[in-house]
């Protein structure tokens, strides 16, 4: 079982928002710190919130707690400030970076979903730095092929630049996305299909020399795989699960910044 260390709490409590007083009084909101171990133990078994241990007090309280995070963006602006401690430390290598999908089914229907042969679910889309730590990540509908998802993850970098080189497999082998990528100041690099004519390559087999290294992104996938709730996707809403990926991505930056 995974643990949060005192230091990962005292940041996240002096990065994520105290929750406002209730306005007609009542009882007093769920301690921040027990909140936050509440939500991580359900991020890390994967379990259903009523099986929460009282220990982390009710079901209810805490899971009210993550659902206002959600509502304010906290647990992505949580993203973005641990990225930029990172970024201050120096900490990215984008002279190489690597980009790759995982696929997630929906037991909980819900929006954002999407058909597949393996059923229903959403594709976890994550792109990082030479050393596997992740500078974007967003989710979108399993139906849509990998290709057209690179551009949009863009949108959700944690870092001020763009990767020099960007490296994938073939399912990103595409000439519209190389172009795209061009415009950005980005080079694309991935093996051709096999059913790529000879005279339409594009592929430098220099630069080719790099996808060697694309475990990289891999092993990154299988760090957030270590938690049960990215694997299989119980929640209706999109941004809910998407409040335990920011959460998840922060948690391995945090990494590089407490050392």
């Amino acid at each position: 079982m995974l643990q949060l260390s005192e230091n990962q709490l005292d940041l996240l409590c002096e990065l994520l928002p105290d929750h406002p007083p209730r306005p007609k009084g009542g009882r007093p909101r769920t301690d921040k710190r027990q909140a936050i171990r509440g939500i991580f133990w359900i991020l890390d078994n994967g379990a259903k919130w009523k099986d929460l241990p009282p220990e982390f007090g009710t079901k209810s309280s805490v899971h009210r707690a993550f659902q206002r995070w959600v509502a304010m963006g906290s647990l992505e602006a949580l993203l973005a400030e641990v990225g930029s401690m990172v970024e201050e430390r120096n900490g990215f290598k984008l002279y190489e970076c690597y980009i790759d999908g995982t696929f997630s089914k929906a037991k909980g229907g819900g929006d954002g979903i999407g058909c597949t042969k393996a059923g229903k679910g959403v594709k976890i889309m994550i792109m990082v730095d030479a050393k596997g730590l992740p500078i974007a990540v967003n989710t979108g509908t399993a139906s849509p092929h990998e290709s057209t998802l690179v551009e949009p993850l863009f949108d959700f970098m944690v870092t001020v630049d763009f990767p020099e080189k960007l490296i994938g497999d073939k399912a990103y082998d595409s000439d519209k996305l190389d172009a795209a990528m061009g415009q950005l100041g980005v080079d694309m690099i991935s093996p051709h299909r096999t059913n790529r004519r000879p005279e339409n390559k594009t592929q430098d087999g220099r630069k080719l020399r790099r996808y060697k290294r694309r475990w990289t992104v891999e092993r990154t996938i299988g760090w957030l795989q270590n938690y049960r709730r990215l694997c299989i996707r119980w929640e209706k809403s999109t941004a809910m699960f998407q409040g335990f990926i920011h959460l998840t991505c922060s948690l391995l930056l945090m990494k590089e910044v407490l050392g």
